[in-house]
């Protein structure tokens, strides 16, 4: 059974925390994930089910804003490393795997980059570069708008959120399918962290186009990029360029996945993570 704990930061901040547990008092290979922009931070049901079958304790915990934990005022990307110590901390883990998807991504890289004594692999799937000139960073997205806001500064990115609408069109069918099907925990847990207002929303995608206060060529630990071919949303533009500035790096590209479907990879990414384990 998944445990919530209310987790209090250095800085008086809360932070809700989520924890699948240890297998038949096993201390098991440890997994935190980062979720996606928005979403409340709790497990959801198949990474889950993947991590039960592989005897994989998972983690997770709602980043500054969303699902119940405190806002940090002009957080960065780089800022989920502090939280993410104090977090393993109180949970008693040491060493421990991250992933992230879509907006987790970045936020997971950070953890690689500026624990590396601590994480033991990183996997991002569909997840955003930096922000860069390097290559057209927009381009392939179908509704960028958050994005180019924020770019603009809080101010315009809070008055993009009074009138946004998502664009259906950003989903592919096969996204659309794996929303409908085994990914349905996710839609419904991203319409509970909207209904709790854009703030986190609006914290990530300033963050993303700001600098990230780390550098991604810092990430020594095993990394792994998993894009989707035809995703709409962060397109393999984004993994192609990372891919090329992370030093221990490989990428899963699934031609025909979108988004959302790409994530049907998550399961076989936890044993990629489990196999470049070089921890204890």
């Amino acid at each position: 059974m998944v445990s919530q704990q209310e987790i209090r930061l250095r800085d008086g901040r809360r932070v809700q925390a989520y924890d699948s547990g240890v297998t038949d008092g096993v201390d098991p290979f440890t997994v935190l994930w980062h979720h996606g922009s928005p979403q409340t931070g709790a497990p959801l049901e198949p990474l889950l089910t993947a991590a039960r079958a592989r005897g994989i304790r998972l983690l997770s915990y709602g980043r500054p804003s969303y699902g119940g934990s405190s806002p940090l005022a002009g957080r960065d990307v780089a800022s989920a490393a502090a939280d993410v110590a104090q977090i393993v901390d109180a949970l008693g883990v040491d060493r421990f795997a991250v992933m992230g998807a879509s907006g987790g991504g970045p936020h997971a890289l950070a953890c690689a980059a500026l624990l590396p004594d601590r994480v033991t692999g990183v996997v991002c799937l569909a997840g955003l570069a930096p922000f860069t000139e390097a290559f057209d960073w927009y381009a392939g997205m179908v509704a960028p708008g958050g994005l180019r806001a924020a770019a603009a500064g809080r101010a315009a990115r809070e008055r993009h959120a009074a009138t946004d609408e998502f664009d259906v069109n950003s989903f592919t069918s096969a996204d659309w399918a794996a929303l409908d099907g085994t990914w349905a925990s996710l839609g419904a847990d991203a319409q509970r962290a909207g209904g709790e207002g854009p703030d986190g929303l609006v914290a990530d995608d300033l963050a993303f186009v700001a600098p990230w206060g780390f550098d991604v060529t810092r990430v020594g630990a095993p990394a792994l990029f998993v894009q989707g071919g035809q995703d709409r949303v962060v397109p393999p533009s984004h993994a192609d360029w990372l891919v090329d500035n992370c030093p221990a790096s490989e990428l899963w590209l699934r031609p025909r996945d979108g988004h959302v479907s790409v994530l049907d990879a998550s399961a076989v990414a936890m044993d990629w993570l489990r196999a470049t384990n070089t921890g204890p």
